[in-house]
């Protein structure tokens, strides 16, 4: 296919359809409208704008169910139609026909010429590891818990807390918006104090991602004010706000900091089989595309389960190499404890960020031993020993606790 086409991947549900016809609707519906009512002169005028079926591939069992019959249909759209925006490449490909029956987008090529306009992560993996100046590990990510209605000398101390852990990145939690008790610059300023006398005690740098909220109109300078105050890194809900506000800050170059994003929203778009948007093209590519630099997603183990096949798409999104934009950090989310480092390392391999919220702040010894407790569980499976061996190993207590409270799977 021309490198000035971008290719749409459907899955269409249809018991009765002529999937090959449903393709050619789609393809000119979507793009010149009508075809062949059109005389030949305007056929001629319009045929670069027309778009084309690539491909469709039906599947249909013998003895299958009723609405187990569907087609998976590629249609490639010229850039021609479209502006150099994802929106503009959404709308056209899915906006109206994301209501046409049970349809789901699977997948998008885009054309040399589109990704060009997007310079991607301004950091990635190669990036963060680069900052945090670790390059031998995963890393390790905490998260805010319980922040509503808690004023800075708190939040202050939860944040010391987990930084004596010894992790890497410490996240707001997504729901912490502008408000009098933690207000933006205050925060930021009293959680890097707090990371900075951490430093001096464990000699560990960390990022903190603050949560970037506030009007549309208003998320970039809000952004610099964070960076002002001493923010090194940022979370964002893109989602909430379309993957071209991230794309806006990210190609920002005085927001010089790494984005994290948030997939908040995302179940109301992946989940069903029939119908929104693949989690690996939400979460992983467009993601990317639009420049975050480390991207949070439901775990296959944990709390807010995504199958696990699905799970790896998304993160083989992040970090596939053949894209002319840097790999964004995978972050698998959600339920993840110490005891379930190993899974995490077999699935995801080396360049993972381990994301935890209950699992540190839930420790029997305290938020800082549950930190302590993954970086023991990391270390464990990097040498190729059991967590129980490890646990047993003085000086190895947090990680004893942490197998106690919640087990392990390996």
């Amino acid at each position: 296919m021309s490198e000035n086409f971008c290719i749409a991947t459907y899955r269409c549900y249809d018991d009765k359809a002529d999937f090959a016809k449903k393709a050619q609707s789609i393809a000119v519906g979507l793009t010149v409208g009508s075809w062949t009512d059109l005389p030949e002169a305007r056929k001629t005028e319009m045929e670069k704008h027309l778009g084309r079926v690539v491909s469709v591939t039906v599947h249909e069992p013998e003895g299958a169910a009723p609405g187990e019959r569907y087609a998976d249909l590629a249609i490639a759209y010229p850039d021609l139609n479209f502006s150099r925006d994802l929106p503009a490449l959404l709308v056209t490909v899915f906006g109206k026909l994301s209501m046409d029956g049970k349809i789901k987008l699977l997948d998008l090529q885009f054309s040399v010429d589109f990704v060009s306009a997007f310079p991607g992560p301004k950091f990635g993996i190669a990036g963060v590891r680069n900052l945090l100046g670790v390059h031998d590990r995963p890393l390790l990510m905490s998260i805010f818990k319980s922040v509503i209605g808690h004023d800075l000398p708190n939040l202050r101390e939860q944040f010391y807390q987990q930084a004596l852990g010894g992790v890497d990145l410490i996240k707001d939690d997504e729901i912490l918006f502008e408000n009098p008790l933690t207000p933006l610059e205050k925060r930021v300023e009293a959680c890097m104090n707090a990371a900075r006398q951490a430093e001096s005690e464990t000699g560990q740098k960390l990022l903190y991602a603050v949560n970037l909220t506030g009007p549309t109109s208003q998320l970039a300078a809000n952004a610099k004010r964070a960076i002002n105050a001493g923010a090194n890194a940022l979370l964002f809900n893109v989602l909430a706000y379309g993957y071209d506000a991230l794309h806006e800050l990210s190609s920002d170059r005085e927001i010089n900091v790494p984005i994290a994003a948030h997939p908040a929203m995302a179940g109301a778009l992946y989940p069903s089989p029939h119908y929104g948007i693949a989690a690996p093209l939400l979460l992983g590519k467009l993601m990317r595309l639009a420049g975050a630099d480390l991207v949070l997603f439901p775990s296959p183990y944990g709390s807010v389960v995504m199958p696990r096949e699905e799970n790896l798409a998304v993160q083989a999104a992040l970090v596939d190499t053949s894209p002319p934009v840097v790999t964004s950090f995978p972050v698998p989310s959600a339920g993840i404890h110490p005891g379930l480092v190993p899974l995490i390392l077999r699935d995801f391999g080396h360049d993972v960020v381990v994301n935890a919220g209950g699992g540190i702040h839930g420790h029997s010894m305290g938020t800082a031993a549950g930190g302590q407790a993954f970086r023991q569980a990391i270390s464990a499976t990097l040498a190729g020993q059991s967590l129980p061996e490890a646990a047993a190993e003085a000086g190895n207590d947090a990680l004893k606790a942490a197998i106690e409270s919640w087990g392990y799977k390996e």
